[in-house]
This record gives structure tokens, sequence and C-alpha cells, in this order.
């Protein structure tokens, strides 16, 4: 039973990693305007690459995980194309670690309009979804609407993974689906009964 519980385990949280790393860098790479005509970031295996290592790394060094997050969205919307945005950014963490003591003073409500700013950029890419088709327009309306009520990229992507791929299958168009999003759905099936299975076998 140990065993199945790691398995599990380390599934979901690669399934997590995975999906959680494509869903902010395909937002911030549309974002920037780096997203060719069929929606694919090109180079982003190299991005998933040093997204893996850097997740990697941060664990061997019991530090949190160094990987993407959506709150790039907020460079990208002041200009930040290249990588020295990245490297300037690094060094004002830096130097912010001798005023982290300060930061702890700071109420959370405070920061919540950086957000807001963040989400409206973000929000900018959704005139891109064809509404006029509910079989493209509802997963994508489902993918929005999990995300913020669950706290997790990871769930919006895998519900609207599902809905999408029921809905072709549904309309009669299954054998238009290519098989490597049935592999999606039926991992993202199997993610969200992990806790069900987990308790199972307890």
């Amino acid at each position: 039973m140990g065993v199945i519980t790691a398995v599990l385990a380390t599934f979901s949280i690669m399934l997590s990693d995975f999906f959680d790393t494509m869903g902010t860098i395909i937002g911030v790479g549309g974002q920037a305007g780096f997203l060719d005509r069929e929606g694919r970031l090109p180079g982003a295996r190299r991005v998933l690459l040093v997204d893996s290592l850097g997740a990697l790394f941060g664990g061997l060094a019991n530090s949190s995980s160094n990987t993407t997050y959506i709150e790039s969205a907020a460079g990208v919307a002041e200009g930040a194309r290249t990588g020295l945005a990245a490297i300037v950014v690094g060094v004002l963490f830096l130097l912010a670690m001798f005023f982290a003591p300060l930061a702890s003073v700071i109420p959370a409500q405070a920061t919540a309009p950086a957000l807001i700013i963040v989400g409206f950029y973000m929000m900018s890419i959704a005139r891109e979804i064809p509404w006029d088709d509910g079989a493209e327009a509802i997963p994508a309306f489902v993918t929005m609407l999990v995300m913020p009520f669950t706290w997790s990229i990871t769930n919006g992507i895998g519900a609207g993974f599902v809905t999408w791929t029921a809905i072709k299958v549904l309309n009669g168009q299954g054998s238009r689906v290519h098989w490597m999003v049935y592999t999606a759905a039926a991992a993202f099936a199997v993610y969200f009964a992990l806790p069900s299975i987990e308790r199972a076998l307890r």
C-alpha cells in the first residue's frame, strides 16, 4: 500500500507541476506575443527542461520550487521580453532578502491591487476564444472558472481537458481527438480521483 501511495503522490505532483508550467508559459507567452498562429510557444521544450531542472535543484537545496510563476505577467505588461528582465528581478530579490522582516508588516491587502492588474492583463487573451462555438467556449469557461475557485492552475486545465474531450465524444467527433488528448484527459480523471483512491487505500 505504501508503494502505491508513493507512486500516486509522485504522479500527482508531476501532473500538477507540468500543467502549472504549461498554463503559465502559454498565458504569459500569449500576452508577450510569442505564440505562433496555432497558439503554440516556440522553444517550449527548452522552457520545460529549465523549469524541471530548477524544480529538481530547488528540492535538493531544501528550498521552494524554482518554477515559472504567473506573476511574470506583471513584468510582461511593463514591457519585459528578454532574459535581462529575469536577471534584474533576481538581483532585486537578493537585495530584498535583507528587507524580508519589513515584508511581514505589509498586509495582504496592500499587494492585492497588483494581482488585480495581473488578472486584468491575463483576461485580455480571452477575446481570442471563439465564444460563438460552445464546443470550444464551454471548456475554456470551465477552465477559467475552476482555477480561482480551487486555487489551482492544474485543476482548471484538467477540468478543461476533461470537459473538452467529453463534449467532442458526445458530439460524435471523438475520432478527431488526438490520442494524446485522450491520454491527458484520462490522466486528469485519475488525478481528480486520487483523493478518493488514497482514502480507500488507508
